[in-house]
């Protein structure tokens, strides 16, 4: 309360008692005019007048009336207002009401109590949206200088708007918004804060060199990355500087302003329309529940960490090898959400002993598996810490998950434990038949998610091309067909949310990424967009396919069957061949001795016999400057 004695809110307070008693005053005069009986019903009048002083400005107050900075009210303050008025007028009547059921007075005239809402209603959010009209009158009208930047927004939807807005009120941003463009022809010819819609997307460079355009900026976090495209190969023809908002993903809990306008990043390039999520599903899973994510620090392991925060868990346990990126994943957690409980461990998965007592301590409702080794051509040359961390720790992972009692366990898989070719696929395959075995046994929804690569991950070929572009080339590229599914960390940790709220135990769920990229692609447009042109500033060398590489990835087998789910992009694999009970266990045992012993011919041997399809003994063996 303390808070609603200090300016503005305690002229906000004042002006409401003021216009309270000015409402119950012109309530009764509206209905009985001025006269004797208005002037008969005056002690019903001030009786309204002190109920309503006591009763209003509480419900006001409760409603947040007097905590918010109504320079930027809208229409949810809108329908705030309306809703705290309707109800302090409610308990006015109904006192009222009752103090003449009580005989407190003879007669009242009850449509007095309908105007004095009506009239509140008004007053109320009048003051309140006369206080925004003041704000805005002293920015004054934003004019068009030399110094001012001429914008054009691709995209007249709400996102274009409230970037609009922005500028308009920060006159020093030196952004003068002067057109839009969207293919809504519904939108054609009219006008969004004043600010013309003048033509659609084909009208982009037409538009640019009639309005002599200094920057494009897209303001569509839902553009799939075709559009994305489109724009900036028009800007590029008309040598205009461009930028965009991040993707809707990205977004998600976060708000679309000037401020989240950046560079078009690669990722923008390959981006596909947002894909519907069931929000009830996926918050009766998370919110209120303890959640542990082995690889805490790690790409995916640290989106999952933001993405899961804002359904509201009960606490996040964030379990890491690496004390530098757990460290990074819980600093960045604690400035989005401060105040959800959340507990660093820094663990090895290959401890057991370790790993049991963390999840003894948490009792943990729900844990995301996705710790592993992943970097394919270096794990042909470290087989025994593939098996170590990939096989053995992921057994551990689910040994401490079924001892705790865990209520859901998700494993984060890759495409290449199909038919495997490398040491890290085979062992993420391994791994799999683990978490499926558990689930078998138990009967708890326990389930892998495999998905293809996601751009911009550590170790990933983004950074890697980014790095050789800064140093001026060559761009390293290991084959000219080679081709690989792709999705955003966002995306792909979306879908993984869904896919985990659907696990009844035992699936093995497969997102469907789109078409193949081919690398080549990839390597030419992160060129382009560094501005630079290929072969001629940036030149690209084909290095030859490394150890364990395919040309190409599948996201499930020849002869498997895949059945669709409730989410268009989400499939679920039936029957796929895999090992169970002792076989596994056995094999399991097998593979962890010869980790031990350093046995690396008798490892590719075991994989290549136990795991259906697997084929690693087919790749040649590597030599150092093959895996970079």
């Amino acid at each position: 309360m303390r808070s609603l004695f200090r300016s503005p809110n305690r002229l906000l307070f004042i002006g409401d008692m003021i216009l309270i008693i000015a409402s119950v005053f012109g309530s009764f005069a509206l209905r009985l005019d001025l006269g004797p009986l208005y002037v008969y019903y005056l002690p019903q009048a001030i009786t309204m007048i002190v109920v309503a002083l006591l009763v209003k400005p509480l419900i006001y107050y409760s409603f947040g009336l007097y905590s918010r900075v109504w320079a930027y009210a809208s229409i949810r303050e809108l329908k705030i207002i309306t809703a705290a008025v309707s109800i302090a007028s409610a308990i006015v009547a109904l006192i009222i009401l009752l103090l003449t059921f009580l005989q407190y007075y003879r007669g009242f005239p009850r449509s007095v109590l309908a105007i004095d809402w009506l009239l509140s209603l008004f007053a109320v959010g009048g003051l309140r949206f006369a206080m925004r009209l003041l704000a805005e009158s002293r920015s004054g009208p934003v004019k068009i200088d030399g110094q001012s930047k001429r914008i054009l927004i691709v995209g007249a939807g709400d996102a274009g708007a409230l970037v609009v807005r922005e500028m308009q009120k920060n006159p020093q941003l030196n952004l003068m918004p002067m057109c839009f463009v969207d293919d809504d022809e519904s939108k054609l010819k009219q006008r969004i804060h004043d600010v013309p819609v003048e033509g659609t997307l084909e009208d982009l460079g037409r538009i640019v060199d009639n309005w002599y355009i200094q920057e494009v900026i897209i303001a569509i976090p839902s553009a799939p990355g075709a559009v994305v495209r489109k724009v900036i190969e028009i800007c590029r023809g008309k040598d205009v500087p461009f930028r965009t908002m991040p993707g809707i993903y990205e977004l998600i809990g976060g708000k679309v302003n000037v401020g989240r306008l950046r560079e078009v990043d690669i990722t923008d390039l390959l981006r596909r329309a947002p894909v519907k999520i069931d929000t009830t599903l996926i918050g009766s899973n998370l919110s209120g529940k303890r959640v542990l994510i082995t690889g805490a620090g790690g790409s995916i392991g640290r989106e999952l960490c933001r993405q899961i925060s804002r359904w509201g868990p009960e606490s996040l346990i964030l379990l890491g090898h690496g004390e530098n990126t757990i460290f990074e994943t819980l600093v960045e957690l604690e400035e989005n959400f401060p105040s959800l409980p959340l507990h660093p461990i820094v663990a090895d998965i290959r401890n057991l002993d370790r790993l049991a007592n963390v999840f003894d301590h948490f009792q943990p409702h729900l844990v995301f598996h996705a710790a592993a080794h992943k970097h394919v051509p270096l794990m042909e040359i470290n087989v025994e810490e593939a098996v170590s961390n990939n096989v053995i720790g992921t057994r551990n992972v689910v040994e401490a998950v079924l001892n705790a009692g865990v209520d859901r366990l998700v494993m984060i898989s890759t495409d290449k434990a199909i038919r495997p070719s490398s040491v890290m696929g085979a062992t993420k395959r391994m791994a799999e038949m683990l978490v499926l075995e558990a689930a078998l046994r138990t009967g708890k929804p326990y389930s892998v998610v495999r998905f293809g690569n996601v751009l911009g991950s550590r170790g990933s070929v983004i950074p890697l091309f980014k790095r050789q572009i800064s140093n001026g080339g060559p761009v390293t590229v290991t084959h000219p067909d080679m081709e690989r599914y792709f999705m955003t960390i966002p995306e792909a940790v979306h879908l993984v949310l869904q896919a985990a709220a659907m696990g009844q135990g035992g699936e093995i769920f497969v997102l469907r990424m789109g078409e193949q990229v081919k690398i080549l692609q990839l390597a030419d447009d992160l060129i382009r967009l560094s501005g630079l042109e290929p072969e001629k500033d940036i030149e690209i060398v084909f290095t030859g396919i490394r150890p364990g590489d395919k040309l190409s990835e599948e996201l499930w087998g020849q002869w498997a069957q895949i059945e669709a789910t409730s989410h268009e992009d989400i499939v679920q694999l039936v029957d796929e061949e895999r090992l169970s009970g002792q076989v596994l266990n056995n094999a399991v045992n097998e593979l962890a001795y010869l980790a031990d012993e350093g046995d690396v011919d008798a490892i590719i041997r075991l994989l290549d016999e136990t795991i259906p399809g697997a084929a690693v003994r087919s790749v040649p063996p590597p030599d150092l400057t093959a895996v970079f």
